[in-house]
């Protein structure tokens, strides 16, 4: 087995999760080469907390460049909701940490209760350039979203849950014109969220607005065809598994099996010769998407997985 320590096959005929493994063991940082292992290898889930905790803060928020698009050591609400998602997949989200962590949440939130996608801490640290930082950032269902979801669904209750879960709610219902990070936000949310109908209905809303706008591709070999958000990098396309990353997902109603099954084909064969996935997004420094295609790469791997899709 490769993750004995046997030698890691390079040929393309290997198995996609050959390739992903020997691509991750070459160019990942600690806590994905940690995650692949916990994910797809047998690995343990106290290797990947111990990782992850070179990104804490002294406030209880994460940093570092947690999330690549953002550097330097301060916390911020994109590292911290990350770190959360990272918690979730090893069943660790819970217990003192996540207290600390809403504490954090709490602090950095405007006076809506919600939470900016760019605290002002982030000024005088590099930052990609699409990611304005400035003094008073408003408070944004994109940051916002994908936190006060997840908490929901692990049944952690915090008070900061409150007014961020009403900011959310009526950010979702006021959508009218959007763009796929925001969508994919408010999916987060509505995943998550206790009241269930409320969710089922908005998503629906929500899946014939995306629909309309174009923001899903819904056939890869098309995609020309489907406009990019304004701001996106040329060949920044979303696709029906980048809103529905698993068959549980509300999104999933969006799409025909035809349409997810074009989706999850296209995904399946994005991966690269080195074996690990493009990143899609605009890249502004080598270093950000050295460390962003593992990311990409894991994710890519856990939506196939998911949907029944062979990788081993």
């Amino acid at each position: 087995m490769a993750g004995n320590g046997a030698s890691l096959p390079e040929s393309s005929s290997a198995s996609p999760l050959a390739r992903a493994e020997r691509f991750v063991w070459l160019t990942a940082r600690v806590l994905e080469q940690r995650r692949f292992a916990y994910h797809f290898l047998g690995g343990a889930a106290d290797p990947v907390e111990t990782a992850l905790n070179a990104y804490l803060g002294d406030d209880g928020g994460f940093g570092h460049a947690l999330e690549p698009d953002l550097r330097g050591p301060v916390s911020q609400p994109l590292h911290t909701g990350h770190a959360l998602r990272v918690l979730e997949s090893i069943g660790r989200c819970g217990g003192t940490r996540v207290e600390r962590v809403c504490r954090y949440l709490t602090e950095v939130s405007g006076r809506d209760g919600a939470l900016p996608a760019v605290h002002p801490s982030q000024r005088g640290y590099p930052a990609a350039p699409f990611i304005p930082v400035v003094d008073d950032p408003p408070s944004e269902l994109l940051a916002t979203g994908p936190v006060v979801g997840l908490l929901h669904r692990n049944e952690v209750w915090h008070a900061w849950l409150f007014r961020a879960t009403d900011f959310c709610w009526a950010a979702v219902d006021a959508l009218e014109v959007s763009h796929p990070y925001e969508v994919q936000a408010a999916v987060a949310f509505l995943d998550g969220v206790p009241d269930r109908s409320r969710a089922q209905a908005a998503a629906d809303r929500l899946g014939r607005l995306v629909r309309a706008q174009g923001l899903a591709v819904l056939d890869p070999a098309r995609r020309a065809e489907f406009p990019v958000a304004p701001g996106y990098a040329p060949a920044e396309h979303h696709f029906p598994h980048d809103y529905a990353r698993t068959p549980h997902s509300l999104a999933r109603g969006w799409f025909t099996d035809q349409e997810m099954g074009r989706a999850l084909d296209f995904l399946a064969a994005e991966q690269q010769q080195d074996g690990g996935w493009p990143v899609r997004w605009r890249v502004w420094a080598p270093g950000v998407e050295l460390e962003a295609r593992p990311l990409v790469t894991i994710e890519a791997l856990l939506t196939l997985r998911a949907y029944g899709r062979e990788i081993t």
